[in-house]
């Protein structure tokens, strides 16, 4: 991995981490970059002194570049998460139960989230019922 020091048009200095020096200028004539401050994509590399890197210091960079970018992931996630129960029923436990009585017209029709175990959800989508899973937020399973 190579970190490119970036700026864009509107001087705003950045970093970037590429496979190669050509994978740069691959994304950028895709316009697949964009500055993080103001999106623009009028990206170069600015000055950068050179680094020569240890293993050990490798090893740090790769589990540092991980774990930003699990944190990330995360930030999405939960983010889609909120966006998928915004205005949304907590049912817990009676997922399942519920989602059958909208279903079937018992109850009336509304946007419900819950928990429901695998057989729980087969069974449901074998009758017809309409599901969604949620995203799993990594913080959830610790």
């Amino acid at each position: 991995m190579i970190n490119f020091n970036l700026i864009c048009d509107h001087e705003h200095d950045f970093d970037g981490w590429f496979g190669s020096s050509d994978d740069f200028d691959v994304q950028l004539k895709k316009g697949l970059l964009t500055c993080p401050v103001c999106e623009s994509a009028k990206i170069s590399k600015s000055l950068m002194s050179p680094s020569v890197a240890t293993g050990r210091q490798k090893e740090k960079l790769a589990l540092a570049n991980r774990t930003a970018g699990q944190q990330e992931v995360a930030k999405q996630l939960k983010a889609l998460r909120e966006k998928m129960t915004e205005g949304s029923e907590d049912v817990g436990s009676r997922f399942p139960e519920e989602a059958r009585k909208i279903h079937y017209g018992e109850s009336e029709k509304r946007g419900i989230y819950g928990e429901a175990n695998r057989e729980e959800v087969a069974s449901l989508v074998d009758e017809g019922v309409e599901i969604v899973p949620l995203p799993s937020l990594p913080d959830e399973a610790n």
